[in-house]
């Protein structure tokens, strides 16, 4: 049987004496693909916030496995106006994503200059990596981030709205990406969307949040249930 990456068991998360998110049960397994969905202000950032460590229980518990407590989580966060104008080349990006096995080093060894390597290869993007960040499209600059934060680990990514501002044959091949990660190379993915109609398609799983769970399980009981089938348009199978 699977060790699960991260335990959630009746956690919540919130700040100061406000919870945004409660009693949340669920577990993310090796090679998972979970779809966090829920209407804005539903908790789903805060959620987030919690299983990257930023924000610690306000009650119940987190637990995450021994290996990736030392490999840390891949993180792509929504992007800002900053970022997204941020002045370093597709390289530069990539290989900061090394930064946490670097520790205190002024410098990148052998090693973490080939994993950055690989991953752009992974990524389809050597051919990008003298540009600039900020020239690129939005789907390239994507593409960049994840090859960035598989240089962190290749165990767990965490997305958060990562198709936001993309146009929809970006968000497609951004999909595409993502799929080809959680299936051919077991990398599992937990995805923040607003968009649901494109996470039954894509996920395995789905959590639905809004202040608290309202639905946890696999996409195809999603469809059939009365909370998917309100969301979907009549739940068709």
């Amino acid at each position: 049987m699977k060790q699960p990456l991260i335990e959630c068991s009746g956690a919540g998360f919130g700040y100061e004496n406000f919870d945004v998110v409660t009693d949340v049960t669920m577990e993310i397994l090796p090679g998972d693909y979970i779809g966090v969905v829920g209407e804005n202000g539903a908790g789903k950032s805060t959620f987030i916030k919690g299983l990257l460590g930023l924000l610690k229980p306000t009650s119940g518990e987190i637990r995450m496995a021994e290996d990736l407590k030392k490999t840390g989580i891949g993180y792509l966060p929504q992007q800002t106006a900053a970022q997204k104008d941020f002045p370093a080349t597709v390289w530069e990006v990539v290989l900061s994503g090394t930064l946490s096995r670097a520790g205190y080093r002024p410098f990148y060894s052998r090693e973490e200059k080939r994993l950055a390597e690989l991953n752009m290869e992974r990524l389809g993007i050597c051919d990008l990596r003298r540009k600039c960040y900020r020239d690129l499209s939005g789907g390239q600059k994507q593409r960049v981030l994840i090859a960035r934060a598989l240089c962190a680990t290749e165990r767990l990514l965490i997305l958060d709205e990562p198709i936001t501002g993309l146009d929809p044959s970006a968000a497609q091949e951004f999909y595409q990406v993502v799929r080809r990660l959680n299936r051919e190379q077991g990398v599992a993915i937990l995805m923040v969307s607003h968009d649901i109609q494109n996470m039954v398609l894509q996920a395995k799983k789905i959590l639905h949040l809004k202040q608290k769970v309202l639905f946890y399980g696999s996409v195809e009981e999603y469809r059939k249930s009365p909370l998917g089938r309100q969301f979907l348009g009549g739940g068709e199978e």
